[in-house]
């Protein structure tokens, strides 16, 4: 019986889930912005969330506790640097998910996880070439 129980499985062994969780919370705190399907967006927002509660206490402990969920890296300290203080005056709610609708290759329901308060860097716009640049470069 699953009684009590509100952890998604996603398909996956335990430590592949919390792998997953892990990078894609990594992924967050390092681009500020993610995309992902609902049901994964809603298990990272749930770890983002007390990510953020631990970097906003600011203790060795909950440093530790920190590197323990995300590993090691430079990702915590950006979590403890940049983000959590941004988030002092409140008291909850650190991330939103905006649903985008279904993936044309297999129908899952796609979604945005980000910061709220916090615009996203810009993405890098590849440079495309013209025509007659392409065409000079074959010659």
């Amino acid at each position: 019986m699953r009684h009590r129980k509100d952890d998604k499985k996603l398909g996956r062994s335990p430590a592949h889930r919390k792998e997953l969780l892990r990078a894609l919370v990594r992924s967050l705190i390092e681009q500020k912005r993610i995309r992902t399907t609902l049901a994964k967006a809603k298990l990272a927002r749930r770890m983002a969330d007390r990510m953020v509660t631990l970097g906003r206490r600011g203790t060795l402990a909950a440093r530790r506790q920190a590197v323990t969920a995300l590993g090691p890296g430079p990702t915590v300290k950006l979590l403890f640097e940049e983000i959590a203080p941004r988030f002092d005056g409140r008291s909850g709610g650190y991330t939103r998910i905006i649903k985008l609708g279904q993936r044309r290759s297999d129908g899952s329901e796609m979604a945005l996880l980000e910061w709220v308060d916090i615009a996203p860097a810009p993405a890098k716009q590849k440079k495309r070439k013209k025509k007659a640049d392409e065409e000079a470069e074959q010659k």
